[in-house]
């Protein structure tokens, strides 16, 4: 089946974050939204049909996660990532960021010290200091655009307050997809520092060749007792609002600690329709997927031959994974105040500020681009003809 990922849907009537709220937070009601990081391609034919078979029936009671659910999951992950995994070693989590809450409130203690790598996911910063843990920074080193982790600076700031890492693989907003050799340098350092590794691997499925995706879990004995693994198919097939994420955990006291918690918020069910899409998601859209993927890197080069042909002081590193742009901007001389106002009010494009990643995300944007194309070359036309009267 051929998909049309060049599709314009009209998202302004359903309550969608990211036109919903554009105008609190922007301040500007028609920015080009690009800043979210859901995808404005319709959710694949095979989950809105599930979803729609399952709402036809009279009850919406409370129900039990099927055989296929797991099934589909363990299913999923061996074809893709090459990972085999017992069905006892998932466990639910309604969101990927409520899952790192209850990791972080079930295996540390109010004071310790949570590492982070930034510039990274916003959310992890309010995940660690909302709930009295201490957040210990350890930036990637960047040259040229391109990230790694900077282990020398980890290990010398390693003290015995310091109980675990929150990992993004692939990385949000830089787009690595860490290498084999990474990810065991990280597990070395942690296991010998008893350092719990809570790996964000939300964008596992939105990898582009040749890089490839080692689930960090999957790598060795010593790093699936010491990782907690959280996934979904909410970016992979843009069904986030089904609020339908998961966690793989072998290590029996990680379970046992994670599944406490869990049944203590009474969530360990989740949600009836979000159980029904992801199982068919991960039974039917692998060739959803494939396609979206290469319309994702069309738009991806896209972006890059304009920027290079028509405002080469923007610039970016394609990304390995994720459908994030992370847009150097500093070409442009504006404070990071000045350059979020130039963007909403000149442009009229709505990005994510740099600096909420993190202080090194100073003078970057973090774009978007799970849109039609038709969209992203409309605002990078406005992009460029602000640029252009800057001169």
């Amino acid at each position: 089946m051929k998909y049309n990922f060049d599709q314009c849907i009209d998202r302004t009537n359903s309550n969608a974050v990211k036109y919903a709220i554009r105008e609190s937070y922007f301040g500007k009601k028609d920015v080009i939204p690009l800043w979210v990081a859901d995808m404005d391609f319709a959710t694949p034919e095979c989950i809105r049909k599930a979803v729609v078979e399952r709402a036809e029936h009279e009850i919406y009671g409370y129900s039990i996660k099927p055989e296929g659910y797991f099934n589909a999951i363990q299913n999923w992950l061996k074809k893709i990532h090459q990972w085999e995994i017992p069905k006892d070693s998932i466990y639910f989590s309604p969101g990927v960021v409520p899952g790192l809450v209850f990791s972080i409130l079930a295996l540390t203690e109010p004071g310790d010290k949570i590492i982070v790598q930034t510039p990274v996911y916003f959310p992890f910063f309010i995940s660690i200091e909302g709930n009295n843990r201490e957040m210990l920074i350890n930036p990637l080193k960047e040259n040229d655009g391109y990230y790694e982790m900077d282990f020398d600076d980890l290990k010398a700031k390693i003290d015995s307050k310091t109980k675990m890492i929150l990992l993004s693989s692939p990385h949000n907003p830089v787009g690595r997809v860490w290498k084999k050799e990474e990810l065991q340098e990280l597990v070395e350092i942690c296991v010998e520092n008893n350092i719990i590794i809570v790996s964000d691997e939300i964008h596992a499925d939105l990898v582009f060749a040749p890089n490839t995706h080692y689930p960090l879990a999957s790598l060795s004995k010593k790093a699936k007792q010491q990782t907690l693994t959280f996934m979904a198919p909410s970016k992979t097939f843009n069904m986030a609002g089904l609020s339908t994420s998961f966690v793989i955990i072998e290590n029996p006291t990680f379970q046992e600690k994670y599944k406490a918690l869990l049944e203590s918020y009474h969530l360990a069910n989740g949600n009836l329709f979000g159980n029904v899409a992801a199982e068919m998601a991960y039974e039917k859209g692998e060739e959803w997927l494939e396609q979206m993927l290469v319309y994702t890197q069309g738009n991806i080069d896209f972006v890059t031959a304009f920027l290079k042909k028509n405002i080469p002081q923007i610039h970016f590193l394609k990304p390995e994974g994720t459908y994030l742009l992370w847009l150097n901007f500093k070409a442009l001389n504006m404070n990071d105040s000045q350059l979020k106002e130039f963007l909403i009010h000149q442009a009229g494009i709505g990005l994510n500020q740099g600096t909420i990643f993190g202080e090194n995300g100073s003078g970057y944007m973090r774009m978007n681009v799970a849109c039609p194309q038709s969209l992203l070359e409309k605002a990078l036309i406005q992009l460029k003809t602000a640029v252009d009267l800057l001169d």
